[in-house]
């Protein structure tokens, strides 16, 4: 199974919206069973809110199914839970990073460094723009998982090599 934490600020806006997002799209593979996906925050100031209803109409919107939930945040532990740990802007990397300490394993990223256009996904919570960042997660997302099946196909190569 592969493990995955997206984490924005406040755990309300982006992180849920991606965590949801990948759900969507893995369920829709047959792949549910693969995969374990949540999200957290890096700070303390949402903790215990539901998804915000920018980011909650944005998913309505979109037809992708979420559930009622309370913002989290991560922690220190969480890093060797995990596999990915998956932050939304550089600013979240640095703040992973002081939460979890240093990554020895290879484990954070930016979800759009798997695509093709490598950036920070703007919070919407600042901007308004709900359909920017969830085009943007929807890209991340699909970058993500395409990654992940060039990483198996590659090692299923070396197998029968």
């Amino acid at each position: 199974m592969i493990k995955i934490m997206f984490v924005c600020l406040g755990n309300i806006c982006r992180s849920p919206m991606a965590e949801f997002v990948l759900k969507d799209m893995v369920n829709k593979k047959g792949l549910s069973n693969e995969f374990y996906i949540k999200s957290s925050a890096t700070s303390y100031e949402e903790i215990g809110n539901d998804i915000y209803c920018g980011a909650r109409d944005k998913l309505i919107q979109k037809n992708i199914p979420f559930t009622k939930r309370k913002a989290t945040r991560l922690t220190p532990e969480d890093y060797n839970k995990y596999d990915f740990i998956i932050g939304m802007e550089e600013a979240n990397i640095r703040d992973i990073k002081r939460i979890v300490g240093e990554d020895k394993e290879n484990k954070i990223y930016k979800l759009l460094d798997f695509s093709n256009n490598p950036r920070d996904i703007a919070d919407p919570w600042y901007t308004g723009n709900f359909e920017v960042t969830y085009y943007d997660i929807v890209e991340g997302c699909h970058a993500f998982l395409e990654s992940l099946d060039k990483k198996r196909k590659e090692s299923v190569h070396l197998m029968n090599a």
